[in-house]
């Protein structure tokens, strides 16, 4: 929970029979929403799932709306398949799409799971001939589309890419506490043994800059590297790297070992956070074309979430550097709790 949001994935495909709807749903997803694990063991099989194959399709399917021009499209089941995504187990319903006209405009309106979970999406690509258009992001508050629109395009994508790169970092509460802990000791400067508040903005503003430009670039390079499939690495090493990461920093503010080179500490860590929000594109199978405005919109949307994270939180802490409340309790207090959080995901996300 501190790290993948809730997505589902739905993939617009044509073949010599007509129009079909792959869509892929997490299986814990579907658990919380009408309940698989039936002997509750916290594990789920897959003769689990297909007790609940009527249930599961039922559910799926009354929570979504296909129409061409203006007239109800069919949902027809045709399969229900199992994949593993990059952060657990998938039920893939395939389904055929019958429309009663013909043409090329579609329209959809997708409610899944949204009465359970607001920050659920559900993420489309249109893998249609001379298509291939996506991904198309389908939120509750925007959870129609038409892909008849001309505006459904590239830039279209492009924007949804960089909104989910912003909503990436403000529900990935493991990089939220990464930014935070990262960021307390930019006030400060090293001596005598001891942390201390600077006296001036400008020097507390460098350390931050340093920070901040390190760690973007790190993460942008993994990112990249990840998303085009250069490197790979098991997605349970990434997780338990991130929340060691956390912890690592948290001590360096207590017990400090990195104090001017600060940024070094950023780049190398911002390397594994990189791997993290690569997950999201990874799991969407980009067509060519595609890939290289999503990944710069979805990286400006990290750069802007995290910039909007620093710019609340910094002139805040500048203002209280000297007080024993920012020092004790935020700065020593914080890091402590950052820690023993960071801990705690690290003993989860190995088990």
């Amino acid at each position: 929970m501190a790290h993948k949001l809730s997505d589902s994935y739905l993939f617009l495909q044509e073949n010599t029979d007509g129009l079909t709807l792959r869509w892929d749903i997490a299986l814990r997803d579907l658990e919380k929403a009408i309940g698989l694990d039936g002997n509750r063991d916290q594990k789920i099989t897959w003769s689990e799932v297909k007790q609940k194959q009527k249930e599961i399709v039922a559910y799926a399917l009354s929570r979504m709306q296909v129409k061409r021009g203006g007239s109800d499209c069919l949902l027809k089941p045709e399969s229900i398949q199992f994949e593993r995504h990059s952060d657990g187990g998938y039920v893939v319903l395939r389904n055929s799409l019958v429309c009663e006209v013909n043409g090329p405009a579609l329209y959809l309106n997708y409610r899944l799971l949204f009465e359970i979970d607001p920050t659920h999406r559900g993420v489309l690509l249109d893998q249609r001939k001379g298509k291939n258009r996506g991904p198309y992001v389908l939120s509750p508050d925007e959870n129609s589309l038409d892909l008849g629109d001309q505006s459904s395009g590239r830039p279209r994508m492009f924007y949804n890419s960089i909104r989910e790169g912003i909503w990436h970092i403000w529900v990935g509460y493991d990089h939220i506490l990464f930014i935070i802990t990262l960021l307390l000791p930019a006030v400060f400067y090293f001596s005598k043994r001891r942390w201390q508040a600077v006296n001036k903005l400008k020097p507390a503003l460098l350390d931050l800059f340093k920070v901040v430009t390190a760690f973007t670039l790190a993460h942008s390079i993994t990112l990249s590297l990840a998303v085009l499939e250069i490197i790979s690495l098991p997605v349970r090493f990434i997780e338990t790297a991130i929340a060691v990461s956390i912890i690592i920093v948290a001590l360096n503010n207590l017990k400090p070992i990195f104090t001017r080179a600060r940024w070094s500490l950023a780049f190398m860590f911002g390397l594994l956070h990189g791997f993290g929000f690569a997950n999201v594109l990874i799991d969407l199978s980009l067509p060519t074309q595609s890939l290289a405005t999503a990944l710069l919109g979805f990286n400006l949307g990290v750069e802007l979430g995290q910039l909007a994270i620093i710019i609340a939180l910094f002139p805040l802490a500048f203002l209280v550097r000297r007080t024993g409340f920012y020092q004790l309790v935020i700065f020593k207090g914080g890091s402590i709790v950052a820690a023993a959080v960071a801990v705690f995901w690290v003993v989860e996300r190995l088990a």
